[in-house]
């Protein structure tokens, strides 16, 4: 009788949460790449020659920053298939460390995602302000009418926010590859052009330096994890996060390459070291006056997909901490197209109240010392897990492990390390919001625990 039943009940008898088991290595890929390639890419290349001064030394740290990431991408790749779950991070640490720990992870990474929501919401309203020449009042009106209207998309159900996605990081990504050509043949036309591979290294950097910007290199990174976030709803987990995982990141390490020889064959190496858009930059060599228009538009069209995927992804964290207990149990109501509806509607709510206030500039830079925290944890418990789980089966194994678990590890420290020294003020306030957060479980709680008494 099984195999009458309508499509869509299928899928959702497939897990225990009532999400819907749909998504596949379309997906995937398209929520790693939309979610990591981005503006970052269009303005850190000038930051990194800055501090190396050398087209090589440029190269090999965006290399090496791409297969730090992939090493970060295999090891959580085992945690997200042995426990094919919606939630990410708040999984594994609940799973190693318990609820309260969980609940710190998931908590945290669930205010991450709602600032960077509302520091998305806010760029797309500044970008279309700037194309439209529109007054800078209307950015915030744009970027609220940006966030209802993803929001709007999620309540279409998750075969429309993945067909989005895929639809979106496909135009995205032929977008990037058409600026990369456009340089290629420009530098091709123009003899007179000094090509980045050709010049003169400067001075030897520093260590200092490389250490600057292997860090910013790595941050442009961020968003490889997405995938694991979506793995309840993978219709074969166990085959598709590592296909969707790996191949996500080494596609953007290729793009990625791809711009820095692109901005090396368009700009010599000064103008790119001075440049805060160097792609502004090299625009504007290969298309004059239209330049800057295009990079807007450009950096318009990155931000679509990473809007959708970071609502879908915050909307996901706070459906599975609801599921298990450890907030409102209503977070988990899943409409029949598969979408948490009331968990959509707080992160929206919440990312709209940072755009009307203004906090989520603060909540961005706190989110950084989360990120690197929640890490940590995570990459301990795939650790942990190893030692007193030895017989939860695990599809996809670390490659290298223990190596490869230990390089991570020691990045996502040193990492911490220069968030904590860096910014101290910041984690001071990232610690407050984590309070907020405890305190919040312990209210939500004691008003759900059953009522005890004689007659119990």
């Amino acid at each position: 009788m099984t195999g009458t039943l309508p499509h869509d009940v299928r899928a959702r008898s497939a897990t225990s949460g009532g999400l819907m088991r749909v998504l596949g290595i379309g997906f995937g890929l398209a929520v790693i790449i939309g979610s990591t390639l981005g503006i970052g890419i269009l303005r850190t290349p000038g930051l990194v020659a800055r501090q190396l001064g050398s087209p090589g030394s440029i190269l090999l740290v965006w290399l090496v920053g791409g297969v730090y990431t992939l090493l970060c991408s295999v090891c959580l790749t085992e945690l997200g298939t042995a426990l094919p779950q919606a939630g990410g991070y708040y999984v594994y640490a609940r799973r190693t460390f318990g609820d309260t720990v969980g609940f710190a992870v998931g908590w945290t990474d669930w205010l991450s995602y709602c600032a960077v929501l509302g520091y998305i919401s806010i760029g797309i309203g500044e970008f279309s302000a700037a194309l439209l020449h529109l007054p800078d009042p209307a950015a915030k009106g744009i970027a609220i009418t940006a966030l209802l209207s993803v929001a709007a998309l999620q309540w279409a159900g998750v075969r429309v926010g993945s067909q989005f996605q895929q639809v979106a990081t496909a135009l995205k990504s032929l977008a990037f590859l058409a600026l990369v050509a456009a340089c290629f043949i420009h530098a091709a036309l123009s003899p007179a052009l000094a090509m980045g591979a050709d010049q003169p290294s400067q001075n030897k950097p520093a260590l200092l330096g490389v250490v600057v910007a292997l860090q910013s290199v790595v941050i442009t990174y961020a968003g490889w994890q997405s995938a694991l976030y979506f793995a309840e709803e993978d219709r074969d987990p166990r085959r598709t996060l590592p296909r969707s995982m790996i191949g996500g990141v080494v596609s953007v390490i290729v793009i990625y390459l791809l711009v820095n020889l692109a901005l090396l064959a368009v700009l010599p190496l000064p103008a790119l070291s001075e440049s805060t858009l160097p792609a502004a930059t090299a625009a504007q060599v290969v298309f004059g006056g239209r330049g800057n228009q295009i990079i807007t538009l450009l950096s318009l069209v990155s931000l679509l997909p990473l809007i959708n995927a970071i609502m879908m992804i915050g909307t996901r964290i706070l459906f599975a901490i609801g599921r298990d207990g450890l907030l409102w149990r209503s977070a988990a109501v899943v409409s029949d197209r598969g979408t948490p509806t009331r968990a959509a509607l707080v992160t929206t709510g919440v990312a709209a109240a940072l755009i009307g206030s203004g906090t989520f500039q603060t909540l961005v830079a706190v989110a950084s010392f989360f990120l690197a925290a929640n890490y940590c944890v995570c990459c301990l418990a795939l650790i942990v897990l190893r030692r007193r789980e030895p017989l939860l089966a695990r599809p996809f194994r670390a490659w290298g492990y223990p190596w490869s678990a230990g390089t991570v590890l020691a990045g996502a420290t040193l990492f911490l390390a220069g968030v904590l020294v860096g910014d101290t003020q910041t984690a001071l306030v990232a610690v407050g919001l984590l309070a907020v957060g405890l305190l919040t479980r312990l209210w939500v709680s004691r008003r759900t625990r059953p009522a005890s008494g004689l007659g119990a």
